[in-house]
């Protein structure tokens, strides 16, 4: 098993994904506006997405800190983390991300920019997932594997 020092070799940072989208989404928005405005419960639902995703980001990145392995995804990685939000998702830092727009989305009353979550998604899984899944079973080999089997890449 090769043990790769030079990390998953992700070019393009995947929170930058999810801001491109997001602004064309904003650029959607101002040349093909779709007039609707949510009730306030549904603006406040927004708000408290929002805040959710925030949450957890802070708390997975906390679980990197605690485990001293790299969040970046493209620093080398020392350790699985395989435990809490990990043993359901193996890509629980992107659906953190994928708060931000359907949050703000729904608070701002935007349609254009919910639906940025998608494009982000497929964007992430090609720029950062699969170098990223490659280098792990390069890493880790069969623990990997197995933990891929074990736990879905989202949801």
């Amino acid at each position: 098993m090769e043990k790769d020092v030079n990390g998953a070799g992700v070019k393009i940072p995947p929170p930058a994904i999810f801001i491109l989208f997001m602004l064309l989404a904003y650029l959607n928005s101002l040349f093909v506006p779709i007039a609707i405005t949510f009730a306030a419960p549904i603006t406040y639902l927004g708000l408290g997405i929002l805040l959710a995703g925030l949450l957890l980001l802070l708390y997975l990145v906390y679980q990197f800190r605690k485990a001293k392995t790299a969040v970046e995804p493209w620093q080398p990685t020392s350790s699985l983390i395989k435990t809490g939000i990990y043993a359901y998702s193996r890509n629980p830092i992107y659906l953190a991300f994928c708060t931000f727009p359907v949050g703000l989305g729904l608070y701002l009353s935007d349609l254009w920019l919910i639906s940025s979550v998608l494009p982000s998604c497929i964007g992430v899984y090609y720029v950062a997932i699969r170098a990223e899944e490659a280098y792990l079973t390069r890493k880790f080999g069969d623990e990997y594997l197995c933990y891929q089997q074990q736990v879905r890449r989202w949801i």
